[in-house]
């Protein structure tokens, strides 16, 4: 019945009514005069929802099984919910003080997240680029959204123009995958896919998994990555590098799985392929970045091929690696952003990391706050960024991949090298002017909060804050 139906789709009903009630609002009102206090309205949309679908249980299909409510997608859905507030909340002052905060701006984040709900919870190829094109559209708007810039234009017309052909790409593989299939079901897919691999069928999963790989900036599909980074507004860059990474992989990961899975010997050495080579062009190519927000971008391409190795596996533990990588990247590039955004000379952005010299004798605490991202993103133990190389290292091994794990250890210590070199800026360079003193309290908490959790996570306490069995029963979900 369609009020069943309805009611499985509640969430992400609710999220795009207040998108689009709040623009009517805004429009006929004081417009920008609105844009802080629906900033932090729809943080808290955000984080309700997060906690409503945190609790629901059980499977569900709506619409003939287009829409799917599993345990993936509520843990994909609530990572992406909070890591979306937590970046709004960040980025309110920092908008704010250099008039960037349009009305527009928490809206079209919402409109954004509202995709990537329904993609993760996409059961059919339609639903699935109804999802991606939504997220797209509106992030698409969200990365030029500095119009006085022309670095910023330049971010947003790249990110157009490739990810029109990402999504060109998509849409063929999926054009081929019905042609051969007689569907555009994942369940109805698998069936075919299990009775009889056809070479069209192998070419229209390579083409999906190309389109997934440029929304996930999987390397050799990353051309987008470094300049939109570059040239988005921050918030608008630590938005990018953390819910609709979750959101991209959660997607590739059903797609292989629920439509895929009786053929994982076919993607999982094209999915592999795709994490060595993201983790070792990463490590290596940040090496020569002093632009702390391409720094970023190349890390965000390695981390993509870790997460990677996790799903290459092909198994549910696999999967769960997958999801605690994803959990503490997010948590990691969070308090890293907050950071970022607190990097200040005379009152304007800073993005050199030269500008880091002696920083730890100017601000000790946040000093340490960066060597414990930073170490925590390199996988030094006993940080949480160690656990989760650990969990996708150890899924690779356990289903055969002994050569990917290997290889991933290699690009782990090449990739420990630009991490250290901004720790050794902060507490061996040569002494500076340093920079701004004063920081927004919202920024601080972010940055002394995150690395807290970072720092404390693996305590046996505390046991990665539980995450590890709600991961397991997610992956179970997906993978039977």
């Amino acid at each position: 019945m369609i009020s069943a139906d309805l009611q499985i789709v509640l969430p992400e009903i609710l999220l795009a009514v207040y998108a689009m009630v709040a623009l009517l609002v805004a429009v006929y009102t004081t417009k920008d005069g609105m844009a802080p206090l629906l900033t932090w309205i729809t943080s808290g949309v955000f984080l309700v929802l997060a906690f409503i679908i945190a609790t629901g249980d059980g499977t569900h299909a709506a619409f003939g099984g287009m829409f799917v409510d599993d345990g993936f997608a509520r843990f994909s859905k609530s990572v992406i919910l909070v890591s979306a507030a937590a970046v709004l909340l960040m980025s309110q002052e920092y908008m704010q003080r250099r008039d960037l905060l349009r009305f527009e701006y928490p809206l079209l984040v919402a409109l954004a997240v509202v995709g990537m709900m329904v993609m993760v919870s996409a059961g059919d190829l339609m639903a699935l680029y109804m999802g991606l094109e939504l997220q797209s559209l509106a992030l698409y708007v969200v990365a030029s959204l500095r119009r006085d810039s022309v670095k910023s234009t330049e971010a947003g017309l790249k990110y157009f123009v490739l990810g029109a052909l990402s999504s060109g790409l998509l849409l063929y593989g999926a054009s081929l995958t019905y042609g051969f299939a007689g569907t555009t079901l994942f369940s109805g897919i698998i069936e075919a896919v299990q009775t009889d691999i056809t070479l069209g069928l192998l070419f229209g999963l390579v083409f999906l998994i190309a389109g997934f790989a440029f929304k996930v900036s999987a390397a050799p599909f990353h051309m987008w990555t470094p300049d939109v980074y570059e040239g988005s507004p921050t918030p608008v860059t630590a938005f990018f590098a953390t819910a609709p990474k979750v959101a991209a992989m959660a997607l590739f990961a059903r797609v292989v799985h629920d439509a895929f899975g009786g053929i994982t010997g076919e993607w999982q050495q094209i999915v592999a392929f795709l994490s060595v080579v993201s983790m070792f062009l990463g490590a290596i190519a940040a090496i020569g970045q002093n632009n702390i927000k391409r720094l970023m971008a190349y890390s965000s391409i390695a981390h993509m091929g870790f997460a990677l190795m996790g799903l290459a596996a092909g198994t549910a533990f696999g999967v769960q690696a997958m999801l605690i990588y994803m959990v503490i990247y997010v948590t990691m590039n969070i308090g890293t952003f907050a950071f970022i955004l607190m990097m200040e000379k005379d009152g304007r952005p800073v993005t050199d990391i030269r500008s880091l010299q002696s920083y730890s004798k100017q601000n000790p605490l946040m000093a340490l706050v960066v060597l414990i991202m930073m170490f925590s993103l390199a996988g030094v133990p006993p940080l949480l960024g160690f656990f989760g190389k650990f969990y996708v290292l150890r899924a690779a091994y356990d289903a055969g991949l002994g050569w990917l794990a290997v290889a991933g250890v290699i690009a782990s210590v090449i990739g420990a090298f630009y991490y250290l070199r901004i720790v050794y800026y902060v507490y061996f360079g040569e002494d500076t002017d340093g920079l701004d003193k004063k920081s927004n309290p919202v920024l601080w908490v972010a940055a002394v909060g995150t690395a807290a959790i970072i720092a404390l996570g693996w305590l046996p306490g505390i046991n990665l804050f539980g995450m590890e069995p709600w991961a397991e029963a997610a992956a179970a979900t997906l993978v039977n």
